[in-house]
């Protein structure tokens, strides 16, 4: 993995297993791929963003496409849902921290809504 990994990079890789070998990612680390992430922050041990919607349907029909992506990477994000807000927050509990795969899977979101 290069040391400035673009946007475009993360979405297109498959999230892997992680096994008891695998680090979480470092402060720095998360930092740098965070620059590749608009709107996703670093808190409390893991990547969040909120998403607001115009209603119920709208946010319903999103949390059904993360559904989705998860199921298809097998890694799956804690959501907190609203009438019109969504919460996602990822991290990699088998190694309690952050991975490859958070910033996969929330670089595939942003990817989602950009269609």
């Amino acid at each position: 993995m290069t040391k400035k990994m673009k946007l475009l990079d993360l979405e297109h890789r498959k999230c892997r297993a992680c096994e008891g070998r695998t680090k979480p990612y470092s402060d720095i680390r998360i930092r740098q791929l965070l620059t590749s992430l608009p709107d996703w922050e670093y808190r409390d041990g893991s990547l969040v963003r909120t998403f607001e919607f115009m209603n119920f349907y709208q946010t319903m029909a999103f949390v059904n496409a993360i559904a989705w992506l998860a199921n298809l990477e097998n890694h799956h994000p804690d959501m907190e849902v609203g009438y019109s807000r969504c919460v996602i927050r990822y991290n990699t509990h088998a190694i309690g921290g952050l991975s490859e795969n958070d910033f996969i899977c929330a670089a595939k979101i942003n990817a989602m809504l950009e269609l």
